[in-house]
């Protein structure tokens, strides 16, 4: 049944949707992972320690993460296009705010802001797809909706490190603020309201629908699953670039290279990864992702100098783990809520996922040590070790919710 069901095809409105949650996606994405392009450029032009970097990181991941909280109890009380363009708007400004930042109060403070409204856009695109594609169709949604991921290395990232060299490390913000305005306008004029919850909900305050999300067990245990594949994802991301520029002796000229290799794997492979998903068991799937990137973590994270051919390719198979377990577990996680739910749980689960994010990058620049800006990074490996095992336990996890929704629809492959 689930192999004819996953070949439906999409109708021409579902493929717009997807087309504009994924160019929102690519914005909203871009801006948070320039952050470790830029990294070695911003952590020398400012003159930032490791651990004053992993908390401008942190910044965003922490507001983003009590927005969620914030926006969880009403979530669901609010045509979800209005609440999309009211927080893409925060985004925009705030952005833009980054862009004009000169010290590093202010762009703490940028960071801040565009966390408090980027950081719910995440969750608001999820409940869209859950509400217009049912299980058995959202792993390709995720695929797509994670090609703004690749298409940000792939296009972003080494654009705005060129901008970033030659117009200094702002500019690159204010270059997604305006393509942001533009996918602004598309989502105002094309996307139709989406109401259909509505009708669903009970009349109690926001603050009691938060706490009744909370309440429930199998909704706990998807929380929980989410924040483990968070921390060990947000870990190594920071330290990225600095990483492959004072370890590997990757040339600083050449970071663009390096990043758009990842990126254009990763719009290869999302789409194949997205479809398989929804024709294999996605737990299975699931697993070996998490196999296939902490190998290559592991060994990645313990190497020194290092030709770039190398560096690209252990980019290339770690990009692929990841997304070999973001996909399935993003298509599993998004069948634990029930419609009248599913804004809340989004909300909060984008939360936990972003605070879990900004812990992350807090404790790995505690971990990581550098003597000096042009010093080697010492204790990456130990980075390194932390994200396999906290792997290894989210395993356990992503079995728990794929047991729980197989015996809700009493299906064999989810």
């Amino acid at each position: 049944m689930e192999k004819n069901t996953a070949k439906i095809p999409f109708s021409t409105y579902q493929k717009l949707v997807v087309f504009i949650l994924a160019i929102t996606q690519f914005t909203v994405v871009l801006d948070f992972m320039v952050m470790s392009p830029l990294g070695d450029l911003l952590m020398k032009s400012m003159d930032l320690t490791p651990t004053q970097f992993g908390w401008a990181v942190s910044a965003y991941a922490f507001s983003a993460g009590a927005s969620g909280l914030l926006t969880a109890g009403f979530a669901d009380r609010f045509d979800r296009k209005k609440l999309l363009l009211f927080f893409y708007g925060g985004f925009i400004l705030g952005t833009i705010f980054c862009g004009m930042a000169s010290t590093y109060p202010l762009l703490i403070a940028a960071r801040i802001i565009t966390g408090l409204f980027g950081g719910v856009i995440g969750s608001i695109s999820m409940a869209i797809v859950t509400d217009l594609f049912d299980i058995h169709h959202r792993g390709r949604v995720m695929g797509f909706l994670m090609m703004g991921f690749g298409a940000s290395q792939v296009l972003g990232i080494p654009v705005s490190l060129k901008i970033a060299d030659h117009l200094g490390w702002q500019s690159p913000f204010l270059m997604v603020a305006g393509l942001a305005f533009i996918i602004f306008l598309v989502i105002l004029f094309l996307l139709k309201p989406l109401t259909q919850h509505l009708a669903l909900q009970q009349p109690v305050s926001a603050f009691s629908h938060l706490m009744k999300t909370f309440a429930k067990k199998d909704y706990r245990m998807g929380f929980l699953a989410t924040i483990l594949l968070s921390v060990g994802g947000f870990m190594m991301m920071p330290f990225g670039s600095a990483f492959a520029v004072n370890n590997l002796k990757v040339d600083e000229s050449k970071l663009w290279e390096l990043f758009m290799v990842a990126g254009i794997s990763s719009l290869i492979f999302m789409p194949l990864v997205g479809k398989l998903s929804d024709r294999i068991d996605k737990f299975k799937l699931f697993t070996a992702g998490v196999i296939w990137m902490l190998i290559a973590a592991l060994i990645y994270t313990n190497l020194g100098p290092t030709p770039l051919p190398i560096v690209m390719v252990f980019n290339i198979l770690m990009m692929i783990g990841i997304l070999g377990r973001m996909i399935p577990a993003n298509a599993l996680t998004s069948g634990v809520p029930a419609m009248a739910d599913r804004g809340a749980f989004m909300s909060i689960n984008s939360s936990l996922q972003q605070i879990a994010g900004g812990v992350a990058a807090a404790v790995a620049g505690k971990i990581v040590m550098q003597k000096d800006k042009l010093s080697p990074l010492e204790h990456y490996d130990i980075v390194g070790y932390v994200v396999a095992v906290l792997s290894l336990i989210s395993i356990v996890m992503i079995y728990r919710v794929s047991v729980m929704i197989k015996q809700r629809s009493g299906e064999s492959k989810i």
